[in-house]
């Protein structure tokens, strides 16, 4: 790659949104759910991608399941998108995420079952 290419990219790097937000795993079989939160999305969802790709739990927290019912039984689905603002520092972003995962946790505990919160 030649230094105008390298230069492109980390510009565009650079520029892009960050997205961070609140998603959950959920195993189908069960109705287990783990809700967690990430200031990357993308990078949330390319693990999970990873993860079932080599057939290794993401976590000890549903290990069992995915052990019983394998990594089809098990899914990833977004909650709530923020985008960061560019007035904002990765901690005050972090705080936001923070904040919106506590509100999907009681969400979710009020009508919903929770398994696992991080």
């Amino acid at each position: 790659m030649d230094e105008r290419a390298k230069k492109a990219m980390k510009n565009q790097y650079k520029n892009s949104k960050q997205t961070g937000g609140v998603y959950r795993i959920c195993c189908t079989q069960t109705g287990e759910v783990w809700i967690r939160a990430s200031a990357d999305l993308q990078s949330a969802k390319n693990r999970f991608a990873f993860h079932r790709s080599t057939n290794l739990c993401p976590e000890a927290a549903m290990a069992s399941a995915w052990k019983q019912y394998g990594i089809d039984a098990f899914i990833i689905e977004i909650l709530e998108e923020i985008e960061k603002k560019e007035t904002q520092t990765p901690h005050e972003f972090s705080e936001d995420i923070a904040t919106l995962l506590e509100l999907w946790n009681e969400k979710q505990n009020n009508g919903g079952r929770i398994v696992g919160t991080k």
